[in-house]
């Protein structure tokens, strides 16, 4: 479904935020972004800083989708979630997975200045935290080439018991390819598809045995489904570390999806130190809800996380260029 162009000045509410990250995550101790208000309610626009503009201009057309039409009818009332683990030491990974209720694990690995050892001591304790029915799950944020993925997946793979799938070991769909030849763990692709000029025409197919989709870096949730379906792999929905207003948009894909064979991405609010609505989504015996819309955002707590002006002019004036290119490109 298309959604209707709507002039930024037209919304109802356009507020910038800043919140504070737990742990240090993907490289970033804080996540930003801006909240938008339209007819249809409330929507998350918020590309890492290291995105161009032009890669920025799905994340605005979700958050725009978000805005302005109705998601698909979902096929469930929740979906089962993983706990995210990053790059912490092992007593916290520990931790971390214990008190999340979760029986599924994304472990982060190959963080930058860190060493293989550390890997593999904190998939143990996660494992530990786990028991032996838990399943692990680690995401190397495309940082090895083929040799050394390999080297690497087998390892975890001994220290995790087993290992459920490994997410983006290499950036290229040939790296990876090469890797599920030569490895007995799943594979799956997520920056490969994510970050394709065109994610409809990726063939992971023969490179992966798992697709991880994310609704606002894909452009929403419809767009998302068609890439799901493209892809001709199981599907994993996973956040983009978004508030709970952004993240409603992917718990709307997780709950449409036609299968769901995998526990999703999704329980990331534990890694903000706050959020800017009252009720966040926090998964509740491993699950979360499937909302029919984005919750609206607590004005108490949204004035709390607003930046200062030097950070809330740049992000607007990001919002402006990127909604600038998504005109040009629709015309």
């Amino acid at each position: 479904m298309a959604r209707e162009l709507i002039d930024l000045a037209d919304l109802d509410a356009v507020r910038v935020y800043v919140l504070p990250m737990r742990s240090r995550f993907r490289g970033i101790d804080y996540r930003t972004g801006v909240l938008l208000n339209g007819p249809a309610g409330w929507g998350e626009f918020c590309p890492f800083e290291d995105y161009s503009d032009a890669e920025s201009v799905p994340w605005l057309t979700a958050a725009l989708e978000s805005c302005t039409v109705p998601w698909p009818e979902p096929v469930r009332q929740s979906v089962p979630v993983n706990c995210t683990v990053p790059a912490v030491d092992a007593a916290t990974a520990h931790r971390v997975v214990t008190s999340s209720g979760c029986s599924t694990a994304k472990v982060k690995v190959a963080e930058r200045g860190q060493t293989a050892a550390d890997d593999v001591e904190r998939v143990r304790a996660v494992r530990d935290a786990l028991g032996l029915a838990g399943a692990i799950r680690v995401d190397a944020n495309a940082a090895w080439d083929v040799d050394t993925a390999v080297t690497r997946i087998r390892e975890l793979a001994r220290a995790a018991g087993e290992l459920e799938y490994v997410e983006q070991p290499c950036p290229t769909i040939d790296d990876l390819a090469e890797v599920r030849r030569r490895v007995d763990v799943r594979i799956a692709a997520d920056e490969s598809i994510r970050h394709a000029d065109d994610p409809l025409r990726v063939a992971v197919a023969g490179a992966a045995d798992v697709a991880v989709i994310k609704a606002a870096p894909l452009g929403g949730v419809h767009k998302a489904l068609e890439v799901a379906e493209a892809s001709g792999l199981p599907c994993v929905v996973s956040s983009a570390v978004e508030t709970s207003v952004g993240l409603a948009a992917q718990l709307a894909l997780a709950g449409t999806l036609p299968e769901l064979p995998f526990a999703c991405g999704l329980g990331t609010t534990a890694l903000l130190d706050g959020d800017v609505v009252a009720d966040s989504f926090v998964p509740v015996d491993g699950r979360l809800s499937v909302p029919r819309q984005a919750p609206a955002p607590d004005p108490t707590l949204v004035a709390a996380a607003t930046p200062q002006a030097r950070t809330q002019r740049r992000w607007l004036d990001r919002l402006q260029r990127v909604d600038a290119l998504l005109r040009e490109a629709a015309a």
